[in-house]
């Protein structure tokens, strides 16, 4: 049997992780969608549901799927227009939650994803990465101008939080338990810090090494 997920089209940072497994061999293929499939005129457009298509036909190649193999497909929107085309080719599928084995190998492989784009290990962990979209934000305004390509533009929420007013300062930080947002590397006790205070309904502050 086939199963097909995705894993991160809820999560502001990165693109989004399509996958298929066949459960009695293991064999997995996957691709990531680009960000950029997610700015304004590509997401209006809705070019991240055909890319997703296109991924799926790589993925039913890869594998070699037989027309008459059973697959299980994601039910969610991700999927909308690769069901269509499952269906008009006469594929053996049907809609249903994806579990595991898929569901678990697919979210390591986005969470993989994401450390390569710079996201510290720990901070995933502590924000159970994608759901926190304001913590998620810390990372993007550590370094704004460098991380705002990874970003999902054309989301609606993306209007509200991508130019808020920021105010920087620097202070001492007592507490051991900091990363550095920049760096990714953790903040001894007792250092000296320099503050990003991000300015919106519920401010937050941002923790950098203070030459970062």
């Amino acid at each position: 049997m086939i199963q097909i997920d995705d894993a991160g089209s809820g999560s502001l940072i990165g693109g989004t992780c399509i996958a298929a497994l066949r459960c009695e061999t293991g064999e997995y293929y996957y691709e990531i969608i680009p960000p950029m499939l997610y700015n304004k005129n590509n997401f209006k457009n809705k070019s991240y549901l055909y890319y997703t298509t296109q991924i799926v036909k790589n993925a039913l190649e890869a594998l070699e799927v037989d027309k008459n193999e059973e697959i299980e497909i994601c039910q969610g929107y991700m999927f909308e227009d690769a069901r269509k085309y499952l269906k008009s080719s006469n594929y053996n599928f049907k809609c249903t939650k994806i579990l595991d084995p898929l569901q678990t190998l697919i979210e390591k492989t986005f969470e993989e994803y994401s450390i390569s784009l710079g996201l510290p290990r720990d901070f995933i962990i502590y924000t159970k990465y994608p759901f926190h979209l304001k913590r998620l934000l810390k990372w993007v305004y550590a370094d704004y101008d460098n991380r705002v390509k990874f970003c999902k533009t054309g989301w609606k929420s993306w209007d509200k939080y991508s130019s808020l007013p920021t105010e920087v300062y620097y202070d001492k930080i007592y507490n051991s338990n900091y990363v550095c947002l920049k760096c990714g590397e953790k903040i001894k006790r007792n250092s000296r810090v320099k503050v990003i205070k991000v300015c919106s309904g519920d401010n937050f502050c941002i923790y950098l090494h203070d030459k970062c």
